[in-house]
């Protein structure tokens, strides 16, 4: 199922932080499109669902806590091979690790504190983004 949109979270470090407006511009002028967009903060109920994935990972405690502290921006990002562009565009999950240039590299702060969520398949995009938003606030 190859599709041109992809899902991505700024997480609460990086909206804490002052970053909204330079990770929107970064993925913006990457010729990403924003077909879905809110500010909004994950209940612990939903911070668990969405990362059910990882329940039973030592760090599962730490992530829902950390997911569920403030706001986050959820988004559907539409472009051709949205998925691997986007996975290139945020960069390495460690910030020390991440490309010059990429979104993690400018914005994140940590392994942990890492700015912002990105699918990693197709199919994870669409159920992401699913949880996130109804049909009709998708454009």
């Amino acid at each position: 199922m190859i599709t041109n949109r992809t899902f991505t979270m700024i997480k609460p470090d990086a909206v804490e932080n002052g970053h909204i407006g330079g990770i929107l511009e970064k993925i913006s002028s990457a010729g990403f499109k924003i077909v879905a967009m809110k500010y909004t903060q994950l209940s612990t109920r939903d911070a668990e669902a969405f990362y059910a994935v990882h329940s039973e990972r030592p760090f599962f405690g730490e992530l829902v806590e950390f997911m569920t502290r403030g706001p986050i921006v959820a988004a559907i990002l539409e472009k051709d091979n949205a998925v691997e562009d986007f996975r290139a565009l945020i960069g390495a999950t460690n910030p020390a690790e991440a490309a010059e240039g990429t979104i993690r590299k400018l914005f994140a702060t940590s392994i942990g504190e890492n700015a912002v969520h990105g699918s990693d398949s197709d199919e994870n995009a669409a159920i992401e983004g699913a949880f996130h938003f109804s049909g009709r606030e998708i454009f």
